[in-house]
């Protein structure tokens, strides 16, 4: 707003210099042509009294003789050498002037067009001077008309020029903070959300710039905008971020639990083979080592399993881990089949797939572990009697493979959670097959490695685990 009222205030005052400086030149004009016919009308008088009496051409009688406007000044310099002057003051009586002002006019330089010369007491006077019969006449009037008339115009124009600054301050200052309120809105949202600590623990960011400081057609409503954007992509990121923290929470005591159990057996029974070497026979002895080591043995193999599994997430993360090849499906489907047969005999299994193959571009072994984890994951956590459908078929924009089961079917809120690591239904931790726990989140990583989708749908009766793999080359630049 300052800079506006003084870039306002530099063209009022340069535009009333020049308008004073125009109308002073014009002024001026017009007083040099009153000049020069005062000095016409001075000159005949003196001409018309050269035969009259004498003294006759003098200056006062050439003003008495004829009506000059007030203020008019006469100076007359006779051929003989003899100078008189006169002038009319405000009332129009003729005064003599004194030899210093009669000499100050003498003593100028005045050409035909005349010029503007300072008289002692009386002020400045525009003159020019004329030759009439032998005298010189030299006429003026006073250029107080024009300084006084610039000087009123001045006057006037600076106080219109400040009352009409004071209105354009207020009225710039009120359209400003009528325009920046949004603003206003802006910088008092942004500052409560720089308050906020967004450095550690649950953070949600509730504030937002008001719906008034909102509008797509002028600037500052769309830096609101911009911002409320901002704030929704930064409040999503943090719960986003709270929620990984929880999950990375869970995750790290889910594999602490499954890394301690394992430990605690190998120590047990390390403890109870040494203490059979130390405290009984060698046969006792013997068969109670031999029973330890076999269970240290079964317990490091668990352990092995669970760290070879969170090794194959972390690198699966990391986009290794994939050796990719043109892989035959149906083949894959085939084998997984014949694999779970000899292990699940109490379950009906039923093979659904194309006469010809079916390929895509993926790692063989990695899509086999997928199919193996699914077709464990439905023998597992199904009854006996529980029919089994592998089925593998081109939907077009790629393969889709499906495992297939008539059992009970996931519990609903477990549903959204299945392909998470460690989820499990069993609150309790407690495991009838020794696995680790991690079946489902390594298909699920494996198939997203692959660009692929896997998900789940699951009623009494019906339970669907469905991947898809695309058919084409896989897009490397993500």
């Amino acid at each position: 707003m300052t800079t506006t009222v003084l870039m306002v205030t530099g063209v009022l005052i340069a535009t009333g210099l020049a308008t004073g400086a125009v109308l002073g030149g014009i002024l001026q004009e017009n007083l040099a042509a009153r000049v020069q016919q005062a000095s016409g009308q001075a000159s005949a008088r003196v001409m018309g009294l050269e035969g009259g009496a004498p003294g006759a051409t003098s200056a006062s009688a050439a003003l008495e003789e004829g009506g000059l406007l007030a203020g008019a000044l006469l100076v007359v310099w006779s051929p003989d050498g003899e100078v008189s002057g006169a002038y009319a003051d405000d009332g129009r009586t003729v005064v003599p002037l004194s030899d210093q002002q009669v000499g100050s006019v003498v003593e100028s330089e005045l050409g035909p067009t005349g010029g503007t010369i300072e008289i002692p007491g009386l002020g400045a006077y525009r003159v020019a001077a004329r030759p009439a019969a032998g005298h010189i006449v030299v006429a003026g009037l006073p250029d107080s008309e024009v300084t006084d008339t610039v000087r009123a115009i001045a006057a006037a124009a600076a106080v219109v020029t400040g009352i009409g600054l004071v209105a354009l301050a207020l009225v710039v200052g009120g359209v400003i903070r009528h325009s920046l309120a949004p603003l206003r809105s802006v910088v008092t949202t942004a500052e409560r959300v720089a308050r906020q600590p967004l450095a550690t623990g649950t953070v949600a960011i509730t504030d937002r710039v008001p719906e008034r400081g909102l509008d797509a057609d002028t600037e500052v409503g769309r830096v609101g905008m911009a911002l409320n954007l901002l704030l929704d992509h930064v409040d999503s990121s943090l719960s986003a971020r709270a929620d990984n923290e929880e999950r990375m929470r869970r995750f790290v005591a889910d594999a602490s639990h499954e890394l301690r159990t394992p430990l605690a057996s190998i120590r047990g029974f390390s403890e109870l083979g040494l203490r059979a070497l130390r405290d009984q026979g060698p046969t006792e002895a013997t068969n109670q080592t031999a029973e330890s080591l076999t269970r240290i043995e079964s317990q490091s193999k668990r352990m092995t399993a669970l760290v070879e599994d969170l090794l194959l997430l972390a690198r699966l993360d990391e986009g290794r881990e994939l050796s990719l090849e043109r892989v035959d499906l149906v083949r894959l489907a085939v084998e997984c089949v014949v694999d779970a047969r000899p292990v699940g005999t109490e379950h009906h299994w039923r093979l659904e797939v194309p006469e010809h193959a079916l390929e895509v571009l993926a790692d063989a072994s990695r899509i086999s572990q997928v199919m193996t984890n699914l077709v464990a994951n439905a023998r597992i956590h199904t009854p006996p009697g529980t029919t089994v459908v592998v089925t593998v078929a081109d939907i077009g924009t790629g393969v889709e493979i499906r495992v297939q089961d008539d059992g009970p079917g996931v519990e609903p809120q477990m549903v959204d959670r299945v392909f998470e690591r460690f989820a499990r239904a069993d609150a309790s931790r407690t495991r009838r097959t020794g696995g680790t726990g991690l079946g489902l989140s390594i298909a699920a990583a494996i198939v997203e490695a692959h660009q692929g989708r896997i998900s789940l749908d699951s009623r009494p009766g019906c339970t669907t685990f469905t991947v898809w793999l695309p058919n084409g080359p896989l897009d490397r630049t993500e």
